[in-house]
């Protein structure tokens, strides 16, 4: 059997990309979880709190809208590694002003680490498929997915242990820490595929571009829609797991609901694997389908969760909702990066846009609905928001002129 070198190099990327996603999205949940605890503990007030989450979501709302212009002019792996060491010193003054002082930066930093985040996130999702070949891409997407899951469940999980055992200096220590080991990791990649040298044109000119790729591709305008939807259940169920904790064990109710994200992330981690078996052709069409069966596979998985009273129960639907959520992701990353070069990067910066738009209202909406209804209604309305884009969705695409019959054969 023969040995490509290119592939073999792609394949070292995909590796690099992955353990560098890995590192830096455990790092991100060990941040976002040690960081408002902090918060709330300097301030002793929840409205604090709120400001300061809501500088995050800012920072990634001003990251899609001036992304494009970014890494059009800074493209490659040096800006991507740069993101991390500013991460990294973003956290710096936590460990070596006074608490007093840190009080009044810390919106500011909230806000600079929500820029990073994002900006991370479109540089590399636009990118990948400078550094991996296509053969790999789905592959890796879901290695990356799986890798976030995993990330999200010991960042979290090990947040509160460094901070009972080291207190918060510990935790911002080891988290200056993994935005290292990330940045080192992108540092050794090389890119292996040219694509199109697309020039700086000004907001409008990429937005204007944007807007005539997907009135050609109908289905994947769509998949955006319904990800807006989304992103608005994902803000419900997020304000929702306190609530749904307290009300399944009143006692043991913190206990509860970390029992519950790691169950949903380990099967958010199986609908990744999944993914990436079921996407071996490549084709959009496949792409397009298992982004819609995964996204109503997590909306009914988490309405269903959130009707439960008993443990076990809420914790074999939560996997239903976590397999679902893995699918999907996969599912829209792939299909957006199948589009052209020029359109890449507009489309991710518009997918990064909708995602923290649409969590940013929905933590705002969501919560006077908790006043008045049961966390079960609530989930209801708006994770049935996506379940009912689907329908549309699926009704619309009757009368479209596109392969059907595609469809049907996958």
């Amino acid at each position: 059997m023969s040995h490509d070198p290119q592939l073999a190099r792609s394949t070292r990327n995909a590796h690099l990309i992955i353990f560098a996603r890995g590192v830096s999205d455990f790092g991100a949940f060990l941040n976002m979880v040690a960081l408002s605890t902090y918060v709330y503990w300097l301030s002793e007030s929840v409205v604090f709190v709120s400001i300061f989450l809501a500088c995050r979501v800012i920072g990634g709302i001003v990251a899609s809208l001036f992304g494009i212009s970014f890494f059009r002019r800074f493209a490659g792996r040096g800006a991507l590694a740069g993101l991390d060491l500013a991460r990294a010193l973003l956290l710096t003054p936590l460990l070596v002003l006074i608490p007093t002082h840190q009080l009044s930066i810390l919106p500011f930093i909230a806000f600079g680490i929500g820029l990073c985040n994002s900006l991370f996130a479109i540089g590399l999702n636009s990118q990948l498929p400078t550094w991996v070949a296509l053969e790999q891409r789905v592959s890796t997407n879901a290695w990356i997915t799986s890798a976030a899951a995993t990330g999200a469940v010991f960042g979290s999980l090990l947040s509160g242990l460094l901070i009972a055992t080291g207190g918060f200096e510990a935790v911002f220590t080891v988290n200056i820490g993994t935005y290292v080991v990330a940045a080192s990791l992108i540092l050794p990649l090389r890119a292996l595929y040219s694509v199109a040298i697309v020039a700086h044109r000004g907001l409008s000119a990429e937005w204007h571009e944007l807007r005539k790729g997907l009135r050609g591709a109908p289905v994947l305008a769509a998949m955006l829609l319904i990800s807006m939807l989304d992103t608005l259940g994902s803000a419900a169920h997020n304000v929702g797991w306190p609530v749904l904790s307290q009300y399944i064990s009143p006692d043991t109710a913190k206990t509860v609901m970390g029992y519950l994200l790691a169950v949903w992330a380990c099967g958010k981690f199986v609908g990744a694997r999944l993914a990436s078996a079921v996407l071996k052709d490549r084709r959009t069409q496949s792409m397009e389908l298992l982004f819609m069966i995964g996204v109503a596979l997590m909306s009914s998985g988490f309405i269903l969760t959130f009707q439960q009273t008993e443990l076990w129960l809420a914790l074999v639907l939560v996997v239903w909702a976590g397999i679902g959520d893995g699918l999907s992701e996969v599912a829209l990353i792939s299909r957006a990066q199948s589009e052209p070069d020029s359109l890449r990067l507009p489309l991710f910066s518009l997918l990064t846009l909708i995602q923290m738009a649409g969590f940013g209202v929905g933590m705002l909406v969501v919560g006077p609905f908790y006043l008045a209804w049961t966390p079960a209604q609530v989930i209801v309305l708006f994770h049935g928001l996506p379940l009912t884009a689907l329908v549309v969705m699926g009704l619309w695409m009757k009368k479209l002129p596109i392969d059907v019959g595609a469809w049907r054969k996958y």
